[in-house]
């Protein structure tokens, strides 16, 4: 992705081998990329297609998000991950599973990044109340799907 952009004094650089390049070397760009982050955002995946369900989603996505994971446990074990991958409320515990397994579990540095459900609440409340959206700032909490998504109304000001 470019990240060129991001108005911050960070640099992006590559990670993967050129496939011109003299020695050959393995393909250590995971590695490469990893070692010594702090924070870890995996947003890789692809996005649902109309017809695709849920559990087709987390078929492709799901073993997209382990070998990331696992790459974590490997090269940034204290890094904290932001997952943004679909489906949220199912590969978040993926990666939980990953960690678990390699003993590099912290819970407090595993995260799931729904942003998507705040900008839904926000819309919701803006046009319930004729406001900008830009204006209201609706806390949400629990998981990313339909059933667990609370979104705490009574917390909005106004």
């Amino acid at each position: 992705a470019d990240l060129s952009h991001i108005p911050t004094k960070s640099s992006t650089t590559g990670s993967l081998p050129s496939p011109v390049a003299w020695p050959p070397k393995h393909n250590g760009g995971l590695e490469e990329a990893l070692t010594g982050a702090d924070v870890v955002v995996i947003p890789a995946g692809v996005p649902r297609k109309p017809g695709m369900t849920r559990d087709d989603l987390f078929n492709t996505n799901a073993s997209i998000v382990q070998t990331l994971v696992e790459g974590c446990a490997k090269f940034c074990p204290d890094a904290i991950i932001a997952i943004i991958s679909n489906p949220v409320n199912s590969t978040v515990p993926i990666a939980a599973e990953v960690l678990k397994k390699h003993g590099v579990y912290n819970p407090k540095k595993l995260v799931g990044v729904t942003t998507l459900d705040v900008c839904r609440a926000n819309t919701f409340v803006a046009n319930s109340q004729g406001w900008d959206p830009k204006d209201v700032d609706v806390t949400v909490i629990g998981g990313h799907a339909g059933i667990t998504i609370l979104p705490l109304f009574s917390r909005v000001d106004g």
